[in-house]
């Protein structure tokens, strides 16, 4: 099969981090995945929600959105429908599960950090694209605190790293980062988060046109492992620039 984009199957899209790509923020980081664009930034702020107050552990949530013209149609900002969607919710609480699986929260001590990821422009892989990015805004957002003294065991609050990909059969055939053209023609459709050391954090698996046995489940975890173990070494490489 060729590819729209003349990628081997197991070929990632050009991945590419930008660090420090606005100001304010304790961590941003700018994650391009092809043409899939998501801006990424980590806040900090003093203090845990009140069910976490005392326990002398803090907190990592995430929030998610799309800008109206991300996609191909301008979409209304879910603000002025005063209504937030069920994807919109599924995705920000998959973005702050993957991150809380890297977190030592009783090294953070009482603080928070908010993941805020913002879809700039989509061709598929967002919230694989954003947990990406979001890591390394988390790890800048440590650094930080770290900086500033904040947290009760700054060198033992990340204990691993966290990445994630798309993974689906395409015109029979399993292929790894699939793009919108790609995904929305998938007769099966996967999102897979991994640590840094290979383990699963989460696996959303479809089979939207077709079934799937367990030898192609096998092969397609396969091809989200090679692809997130690629991914963890572009951050750790990223974290180690200036």
């Amino acid at each position: 099969m060729t590819r729209p984009d003349k990628r081997a199957a197991d070929e990632l899209r050009p991945v590419k981090f930008t660090r420090s790509w606005t100001d304010h923020p304790e961590g941003s980081v700018l994650v391009e995945f092809g043409r899939t664009r998501v801006l990424c930034t980590a806040s900090v702020t003093p203090g845990v929600p009140r069910w976490r107050r005392g326990s002398g552990e803090g907190w990592v949530t995430a929030e998610y959105a799309m800008l109206p013209r991300s996609t191909h149609s301008r979409s209304d900002r879910e603000s002025i429908r005063g209504k937030i969607g069920g994807r919109t919710h599924e995705i920000s609480r998959l973005i702050g599960r993957s991150l809380r699986a890297c977190i030592d929260f009783k090294a953070l001590g009482e603080n928070t950090i908010t993941l805020d990821c913002d879809v700039l422009q989509a061709d598929g892989g967002t919230r694989t694209a954003a947990i990406t990015g979001a890591y390394v805004a988390l790890h800048d957002a440590v650094d930080w605190l770290k900086d500033q003294k904040l947290a009760r065991k700054p060198d033992k609050i990340l204990t691993t790293s966290v990445a994630a990909i798309s993974v689906g059969v395409v015109n029979g055939v399993p292929v790894l980062d699939l793009p919108y053209e790609e995904d929305v023609a998938a007769s099966v459709d996967m999102n897979v988060v991994c640590t840094g050391e290979g383990d699963f954090v989460e696996v959303q698996g479809t089979g939207e046109e077709a079934v799937f046995n367990r030898s192609e489940l096998d092969t397609l975890l396969d091809l989200a492992l090679k692809g997130c173990k690629e991914l963890a070494g572009l951050q750790a490489r990223t974290l180690l620039s200036p």
